[in-house]
């Protein structure tokens, strides 16, 4: 009989109880670079606009102040990502790929339906392994669609989406203002007040705003459409006159002088 192969494929787990014994002995095992992260969504009169911060953080520490989290996936549709950042990047990186097969395949645009379908199904498949919380949107021959793709699979599609660790202060500019048959320049200002209020609100976000605007045969991708926390000219002068700060000299330095000292009589 053949030896029986286990598949290459998919996530292994054989370290993970070398990793907890690691982290018993006091090792501080390394964090991922998350987005942090607050992205939005919603459909207008004439298409839909997508929002989202630029901040990147890596535990406490600003890992990437501008960084892009609206990804490119085919000519008619965009999606904003939270989570992971690699985790979110190569997710829409391979799907973008697998759209551009089936559109050369199929002759036609493909549908915002059709990556909803891929996005969820990769997704699934890991269980909730890969970090990469998703808004879709995009615009096709049955008009603009606009979807939440959670990481364990799960999808919604609505008129206004927010996502993230601001989604809840994006969620509450939403809910008091969205209306139905709203104009280009309403929904724009809207998703930059949505995105801001997840800036100032919750410390995973930061930084610019990032707006993505999807017509019928037509995006607008506005990079830094806002920025909200511009460095300021300082007030005042924060410079110190020379020789004013005190420095400790180290108690062997001091011990090395005095032995060079008490050598000179010889």
């Amino acid at each position: 009989m053949a030896p029986q192969i286990e598949p290459s494929s998919g996530f292994k787990f054989d370290n993970v109880k070398r990793n907890q014994l690691l982290g018993d002995k006091g090792y501080k095992l390394p964090t991922a670079t998350k987005t942090g992260t607050t992205i939005v969504g919603l459909i207008y009169k004439d298409g839909l606009v997508l929002g989202a911060d630029t901040r990147a953080t890596a535990g406490p520490i600003v890992a990437d102040k501008n960084c892009e989290k609206i990804h490119y996936l085919a000519p008619n549709m965009y999606c904003c990502g939270a989570g992971t950042a690699a985790d979110t990047e190569f997710t829409t990186n391979m799907i973008s790929s697998q759209l551009a097969l089936h559109s050369l395949n199929t002759g036609r645009e493909p549908r915002v339906v059709a990556a909803m379908t891929m996005l969820k199904q990769h997704l699934f498949k890991y269980h909730g392994h890969i970090g990469a919380a998703l808004v879709l949107g995009g615009y096709d021959s049955t008009g603009p669609h606009l979807f939440t793709v959670y990481p364990h699979g799960s999808t919604d599609k609505l008129p206004y989406v927010t996502m993230g660790s601001g989604s809840l202060a994006a969620m509450s500019v939403f809910e008091s203002r969205w209306q139905p048959g709203m104009s280009r320049e309403e929904a724009v200002e809207m998703v930059k007040d949505a995105i801001e209020a997840g800036i100032f609100n919750d410390l995973g976000s930061g930084s610019n705003v990032d707006v993505c605007v999807i017509t019928k045969g037509n995006v607008e991708y506005l990079r830094n459409y806002a920025r909200p926390n511009e460095r300021v000219e300082k007030e005042q002068s924060y410079r110190f006159r020379q020789g004013v700060t005190e420095f400790y000299t180290p108690r062997a330095a001091r011990r090395g002088q005095d032995t060079a000292e008490m050598d000179t009589s010889a």
